[in-house]
């Protein structure tokens, strides 16, 4: 793919939407990595759901802690996993407490430093929260790079350098948002709806589907 289709591709996508985000609930950094961590595996929807009980009692490093793990797991349980996962948050808020002063952290390294915080969510936290045109590649962002051609890869983490190569400066701080949005909701894991996509005669995807 030639750089003024990838051009093409984006200015679509932003005429289309033109102020994309996340579709987790959150107010502060804090919230939005406990969102990100809970949402392994899980659907938006229902980490919404969940978090919508637990952040108007604890929304803060030190209101986790004070909960203690089984209070936090009786407000995640319909998470999936959500054992293990209010184990990593319980012990991701004590380092933000005890190195951090309670507050989430503005470098890769801190954030991957956190328990059950990996290169995704920190991509996440980096870009949505502090603004930085990171871009995470999630398994929606690693389908439509492929199929549509636009940053293809063996891995995420070459996906991901692919689209911080080729993706116009202009577009990467909402990259992530529109290729995650594009991947939920039109080019689809096994019947992609390429007869309502906006970019299909752009797309490089050679079995299209028309739906």
């Amino acid at each position: 793919m030639n750089a003024k289709k990838r051009f093409d591709i984006f200015a679509r996508l932003r005429d289309h939407n033109p102020e994309p985000t996340t579709e987790l609930h959150w107010s502060t950094p804090f919230e939005l990595l406990a969102a990100v961590l809970l949402s392994a595996q899980a659907t938006d929807v229902g980490v919404n759901k969940a978090t919508a009980r637990l952040f108007p009692v604890a929304n803060t490093p030190q209101a986790i802690l004070d909960l203690g793990l089984d209070g936090l797991k009786e407000h995640i349980r319909t998470i999936g996993l959500y054992n293990t996962k209010a184990e990593n948050l319980m012990k991701a808020c004590r380092i933000l407490v005890e190195q951090h002063a309670g507050e989430v952290p503005r470098t890769r390294q801190a954030l991957e430093a956190l328990p059950g915080v990996g290169r995704k969510t920190a991509n996440v936290v980096l870009n949505t929260a502090f603004g930085e045109p990171t871009i995470a590649v999630d398994t929606h962002i690693f389908r439509v790079s492929n199929r549509t051609g636009i940053a293809k890869g063996k891995d995420v983490v070459e996906v991901e350098q692919k689209l911080l190569r080729h993706v116009p400066r202009e577009f990467r701080q909402d990259a992530h948002h529109w290729l995650i949005l594009h991947g939920r909701y039109t080019c689809l894991a096994r019947k992609p709806r390429c007869g309502s996509c906006v970019i299909e005669d752009l797309c490089e995807f050679k079995d299209k589907i028309d739906l």
